[in-house]
């Protein structure tokens, strides 16, 4: 059986959040919402962090300014700046486990992801690092992501999709792909593949070379 992972980076957005977990909710399936830190500071995009917690979904950290990957941030306190400006935000609305998403860049995976001292910072505050190993390009084709996520999902037996709750991106296809994952017989589950969460709790069990930055000399 295929299994896939639903997750929403980017959010919340006031106007398409609402939209997604009305369809998630209508359809009985739980996913994971990967917050920016800025958006937070908007009382309505709280609220909505609140009422994807409450209806089960997982709801985790994507960075403050999803401007610049951790891995070629300059910056000597970026993972303050960006991981724990976000939590400050985060953690009185979601106690709890900390999931940290980093920023890709277009969905890529590698060593611009993280620097040591995200790593270290991660390690030290009991994080799970969450990845990806599906990006069906919503953001760029909003009417055609659902086919290339479907014939994606059927080439592994676990996958983690990633999806943006913001404007011009899923909501176009979600009903309509997750019509179609029924209709192939695809299981919607809420667990990460193992290969997706090379930090779990504070804990390194993955291979982090590919997706850490070089030390600087």
């Amino acid at each position: 059986m295929h299994r896939v992972a639903l997750s929403f980076d980017n959010g919340p957005d006031p106007e398409i959040t609402p939209v997604v977990l009305d369809i998630l909710r209508a359809r009985g399936v739980t996913a994971q919402f990967y917050v920016i830190g800025k958006h937070l500071a908007d009382r309505q995009c709280r609220r909505l962090v609140e009422r994807a917690r409450d209806a089960g979904h997982v709801v985790g950290n994507h960075s403050f300014s999803h401007g610049v990957p951790l891995g070629r941030d300059p910056r000597p306190d970026a993972a303050q700046a960006e991981i724990a400006a976000t939590e400050a935000l985060l953690a009185p609305l979601v106690p709890g486990p900390r999931r940290f998403r980093p920023f890709g860049g277009g969905g890529a995976i590698g060593r611009h992801l993280l620097s040591r001292g995200a790593v270290d910072y991660l390690v030290a505050h009991g994080y799970s690092c969450i990845l990806w190993n599906s990006v069906p390009g919503d953001w760029l084709d909003p009417e055609g992501w659902p086919a290339r996520a479907l014939a994606d999902c059927t080439t592994r037996t676990h996958s983690l999709l990633v999806l943006h709750d913001i404007p011009n991106a899923c909501l176009a296809g979600l009903e309509r792909f997750l019509d179609a994952a029924a209709d192939h017989g695809l299981a919607l589950v809420g667990d990460v593949p193992p290969e997706c969460a090379p930090i779990v709790d504070g804990r390194v069990v993955g291979d982090l070379d590919a997706i850490v930055a070089p030390a600087a000399a």
